[in-house]
């Protein structure tokens, strides 16, 4: 197994590892740009315990099921890109697309997960003055 990696690692061309590194550069230029535009538009009680959760409530039923099942698997493949992002140098990025699709996934319990990260002093000082900037009011938290 390990031939094998050396192997792959000595095929690699600088046109290759600069198309990887492009694309590291674009994923983490599109994940800054989706969390920011997500924590902007955020309603400020989010997450407080009186925000009802619901997704397009007044819709047809069907087109309410699908639109979930989108939302679901958007957000699981935030998940895994965050994780990915989270493997180089600069993990920042990669670990608040974790969070962003941990956001728009309908996990179990995921609102307390939610809870112990935005309450840390850093996170929430981090999201206020980028809503701040945007003049927007300060998150709301229980």
């Amino acid at each position: 197994m390990w031939q094998s990696v050396v192997l792959w690692w000595q095929s690699l061309t600088w046109w290759q590892v600069g198309l990887g590194a492009l694309c590291a550069v674009v994923g983490i230029a599109v994940s800054y740009i989706a969390v920011s535009i997500v924590i902007v538009k955020m309603p400020e009680n989010y997450f407080h315990s009186d925000y009802e959760h619901h997704f397009l409530p007044d819709t047809n039923p069907v087109l309410r099921s699908v639109a979930i099942a989108a939302k679901n698997i958007i957000g699981v493949v935030m998940i895994i890109v965050g994780l990915v992002l989270s493997f180089p140098a600069v993990p920042g990025p990669g670990l608040v697309t974790v969070f962003i699709g941990l956001m728009i996934t309908d996990i179990p319990g995921k609102r307390v997960i939610e809870a112990k990260i935005i309450r840390r002093p850093l996170v929430l000082s981090a999201v206020n003055r980028l809503r701040a900037r945007y003049n927007r009011p300060a998150l709301v938290i229980d």
